[in-house]
């Protein structure tokens, strides 16, 4: 095996080029930022910093949102990575077991057993980079890549969907805020991330108090 700084230039290097056509909101600069936020949380979290590290960059390799809801092809394209490099087998179970399970689609599968501080981890940095500013951009930048409408008062937010209303759905924008992104707030696994998250989601309420506004003319 190589040493871990050779480890992780490797892997930075292979996502990047398998992301370098990727949507922008789930690209390498995405996986740029989770990384970072994942070191930072990692610092006040008791956990295997080589592990939170490669999940962190290969989380989103193959996000099934881009391969027809498939969801075992990231996890496959990660493990198949990390054998051809000589990783630890205890290491690569343990990463692919978070790439498996923690995406927010997951939390719909009551059954999900699977859990780890290091998951914790890379969960809360995904989360925050799907809130706050950048998670507004996010959010408008996919759903344009969908064609997706802004916003339309006739269709409400579906607060009780299932998993597969959740991957199906092609609601406008506005709604996945209340579907998704201004639940992940109480959703956070760690203090450092609940502490950025609530920053985040402030910034958030504000933002969707100024949109409503404007839209019906009273700004």
């Amino acid at each position: 095996m190589q040493t871990t700084s050779r480890l992780i230039t490797s892997t930075k290097s292979f996502v990047k080029l398998e992301l370098k056509n990727a949507e922008g909101g789930h690209d390498w600069f995405h996986t740029e930022r989770v990384y970072k936020n994942a070191l930072l949380i990692a610092k006040t979290e008791p956990v295997d910093i080589l592990v939170v590290s490669l999940a962190a960059l290969l989380h989103d390799i193959a996000d099934s949102k881009f391969y027809d809801g498939d969801e075992t092809i990231g996890p496959k394209k990660a493990q198949t990575f990390l054998l051809n490099n000589d990783v630890d087998s205890k290491v690569i179970e343990h990463v692919t077991k978070i790439i498996e399970n923690m995406s927010f689609k997951n939390s719909f599968d009551l059954q999900s057993s699977f859990s780890s501080k290091e998951m914790e981890v890379v969960q809360d940095a995904d989360r925050l980079d799907a809130i706050g500013a950048i998670g507004i951009a996010r959010s408008f930048n996919y759903g344009g890549f969908k064609d997706r409408g802004l916003y339309d008062p006739e269709i409400k937010p579906n607060l009780n969907m299932t998993k597969a209303e959740y991957k199906n759905s092609k609601a406008p924008t506005i709604n996945h805020f209340h579907e998704k992104l201004l639940l992940l707030k109480d959703q956070m696994n760690t203090k450092t991330g609940k502490r950025m998250a609530l920053a985040r989601h402030k910034y958030m309420e504000g933002f969707l108090k100024q949109f409503y506004a404007e839209w019906e003319g009273k700004k």
